[in-house]
């Protein structure tokens, strides 16, 4: 494996993972919420009380990426899979959140920083799986 050093961009990556840190470290101590994207559009489908909060966040989560467009060239997007796979994998995603109890963001950020066990039996499976399914898809197949 080789590091495409032309395109490697570790300060941006670095700015954004601060930013995301800062963002779901705010909402826990300023809310006790916690920053998992799939618990908040969770409450927000099953109208909770506690909605203003939840749409804020989702409306920031939409705009920043256009924001940082007005400063930034996008870089070009190549998917190499087909619809009917990019769909099942939503699905599968969609799946998993909601028996794992939550999503990436929610156990991977969250959950781990406030060393939840549950938080990190849930990001062994999905890593391991993922993991798995990249070395079975690239490597076997």
């Amino acid at each position: 494996m080789q590091i495409d050093w032309i395109h490697f961009t570790p300060w941006s990556a670095l700015l954004g993972g601060a930013l995301l840190g800062l963002a779901s470290g705010l909402l826990a101590l300023l809310a006790g919420k916690i920053a998992g994207i799939s618990g908040i559009l969770g409450g927000l489908l099953s109208a909770s009380a506690d909605m203003a909060w939840r749409v804020f966040f989702l409306v920031g989560m939409l705009l920043t990426p256009l924001l940082w467009l007005a400063f930034k060239t996008p870089a070009e997007i190549q998917i190499s899979a087909s619809t009917p796979a990019i769909i099942v994998a939503g699905l599968l995603v969609g799946t998993g959140t909601r028996y794992g109890s939550g999503c990436t963001s929610g156990h991977g950020v969250c959950g781990l920083s406030r060393f939840s066990i549950r938080s990190l039996a849930a990001v062994a499976s999905f890593m391991g799986a993922g993991f798995i399914t990249v070395f079975l898809t690239h490597h076997l197949l």
